[in-house]
């Protein structure tokens, strides 16, 4: 990787980090500075060496919509990843429950991805993690808007605090009975809506002990932000639960974006401009984008994250402001 090439990863990382619905995390880092520096370059490299397999989980439920739903932030920019990776030579999975599992198919026929590489895993299995891992030949395991289980104390006790950061608010701001859940952004337990696909991450290194792993995420609750102290996430959190959103779940790399679709988008740019593969992101212009979003609503119920509406919008965003960071990597890329 050259610096020119660096530098143009670089700038696919400032396009993502907007807030222009000032959510939280990328909002603060005006005030506290950036999150996960160069997580993106490293989280790049990593794929570009030695990849065998890809595994990309995504898809996170909203059981307080009028339809229930998986949301539209996460299985687009999962599956435009897969499509990408697989450009580039690199073989992929994308891993969802069953239910994110028409959301997560809806996406993967807009964007003709192979349905045979779209695994729905029945948790309710008590090997079934051996069962999964005992197919794979895995080089690399994504998160791409999963949602994974809050810290307890001991999780709490054991990470490195952020500089600047106090100690001592986790035990007021974290009731026992939120310990090892997953929540929302409302600061609501959903573990019965969420299969714990987060086992994926914590027993990999059993199965394969080389493999790395990249967290995608935007609000804090996500898999891959275990990378971040509670303490650092607690101050940034735009929210009055911020205290019990924290995920405990930590990758090697961890992607922070305004929307985890443009943290995954991203991530495939810059894999494809390493592997010299940009045509593949040109077939994903604007129209295309929409119908992927319509195509999860009309067959799937699909729902905006924030507003809980079943529309083709991604956490609150018109339309035109969701692809900003998208058609500014394009225009990099076609200079």
């Amino acid at each position: 990787m050259d610096n020119s090439e660096i530098d143009i990863i670089r700038e696919f990382d400032r396009l993502i980090r907007r807030d222009p619905g000032k959510r939280g995390l990328i909002d603060s880092e005006v005030q506290f500075g950036p999150l996960c520096q160069d997580h993106l370059l490293n989280a790049t490299r990593a794929l570009v060496q030695n990849s065998s397999q890809v595994v990309i989980t995504t898809g996170f439920y909203v059981p307080s919509a009028d339809i229930p739903a998986a949301e539209t932030d996460g299985p687009p920019g999962a599956v435009l990843l897969a499509l990408v990776l697989e450009a580039c030579g690199i073989n992929t999975s994308v891993v969802t429950d069953e239910l994110c599992a028409p959301v997560v198919s809806a996406a993967v026929d807009a964007y003709s991805y192979p349905k045979s590489q779209l695994n729905v895993l029945q948790t309710d299995e008590e090997n079934w993690v051996e069962l999964f891992f005992g197919r794979q030949n895995v080089s690399h395991l994504i998160s791409v808007e999963r949602v994974g289980p809050s810290h307890t104390p001991d999780t709490w006790a054991g990470q490195q605090k952020a500089p600047g950061t106090e100690q001592g608010d986790f035990h007021t701001k974290v009731p026992q009975d939120h310990f090892d859940c997953c929540h929302n952004m409302r600061g609501e337990i959903i573990d019965a809506f969420t299969a714990p696909l987060h086992q994926l991450f914590e027993r990999l290194p059993d199965f394969f002990p080389e493999a790395q792993t990249i967290g995608v995420g935007d609000g804090g609750n996500e898999i891959g932000m275990g990378a971040i102290s509670w303490e650092e996430l607690d101050r940034r959190i735009a929210s009055d639960h911020s205290g019990l959103i924290p995920c405990r779940i930590a990758t090697d790399w961890n992607i922070v974006a305004g929307t985890s679709n443009w943290g995954a988008s991203a991530l495939a740019a810059a894999v494809a401009l390493q592997k010299k593969e940009t045509g593949i992101l040109f077939e994903w212009q604007r129209d295309e984008q929409q119908t992927v979003l319509e195509a999860m609503v009309s067959q799937a119920n699909a729902v905006d994250g924030v507003t809980k509406q079943r529309e083709p919008t991604v956490d609150g965003l018109p339309f035109l402001t969701y692809m900003q960071p998208w058609e500014g990597i394009l225009q990099i890329l076609a200079r």
